[in-house]
């Protein structure tokens, strides 16, 4: 029975999430019931393109990804696939419509990744984070909001911002794995073998605006995914509070993190605030 099948394919969804990212699974588990699913399909389609073009590197990064893309389609398009990522990822897809643009233009950003290594203006640099991270967060929308695309279009930027934080976040933490290991540099006008506490600052300060826009939107959010956006948000907040402690040039030689027991303390913080309703 291809119920089986299904259910399957959104375990190994859910294996993923857990698998490769802490935060993202504690937040995840913090939204309701009815939500949790599709955002681990979700996830497991970004993790696994990001993979493939961050880790693969001995195998041949472009093949893969195009194999991948074309096999999304055809998963979409014949509402199965023998991929299980990519079988929940569909499921999710027809479910609450989301339009072809929101999933291409996220490959086209991990396309980028195969070839472009620096972002010398400020719209390639938007147009990379649209693609690789702003969608993303308009996709969990379309779950967030379960069909009401008043909701949606209410809640966009503010969705698209929060995207944005997230990514320049990790951007600023991952500065010696993206800038001397894959040779990628994404902050325009800024040099990174020599970073200086001005370019940080002002880094810091374009996702701090980020943030504040983001967190209008959070308090706006369907009571089903509240709590779990939140959670992210403050956890990504507390990431950033920690790398404006560390000296510019000392960032690009360590990646900062959030140990475990602090992240427990923030979900117990968030919680409060979210019984109090203080978001």
């Amino acid at each position: 029975m291809k119920s089986i099948f299904d259910t399957v394919s959104r375990a190994c969804s859910q294996t993923v999430t857990n698998s490769y990212s802490t935060s993202f699974s504690m937040a995840t588990k913090m939204l309701a019931p009815s939500i949790r699913q599709d955002i681990y399909n979700i996830y497991g389609f970004v993790r696994f393109a990001d993979e493939i073009v961050d880790s693969f590197h001995d195998y041949n990064k472009e093949q893969l990804l195009e194999d991948f893309t074309q096999d999304l389609y055809k998963a979409i398009d014949r509402k199965i696939s023998l991929n299980p990522i990519l079988n929940s990822f569909q499921e999710t897809v027809h479910k609450y419509k989301i339009e072809p643009e929101l999933y291409n233009a996220f490959l086209k950003s991990m396309k980028l990744d195969l070839h472009k290594s620096t972002y010398l203006t400020q719209e390639d640099y938007k147009e990379y984070i649209y693609g690789s991270a702003d969608v993303v967060g308009l996709m969990c929308l379309k779950v967030f909001v379960k069909g009401d695309n008043k909701k949606y279009d209410e809640l966009k930027d503010s969705a698209m911002s929060l995207g944005s934080a997230f990514q320049k976040v990790n951007f600023l933490r991952d500065l010696k794995a993206d800038f001397e290991d894959l040779s990628r540099s994404y902050f325009p006008d800024t040099n990174l073998a020599a970073l200086d506490e001005v370019s940080k600052q002002k880094i810091i300060f374009e996702i701090e605006e980020d943030f504040n826009a983001g967190l209008k939107g959070i308090a706006k959010l369907p009571v089903e995914a509240k709590f779990g956006v939140y959670t992210a948000y403050i956890y990504y907040s507390k990431l950033l509070h920690k790398l404006k402690k560390v000296p510019s040039l000392e960032i690009k030689n360590k990646r900062i993190s959030v140990p475990n027991y602090q992240k427990a303390g923030l979900l117990a913080k968030s919680y409060i605030s979210y019984r109090l309703n203080l978001i």
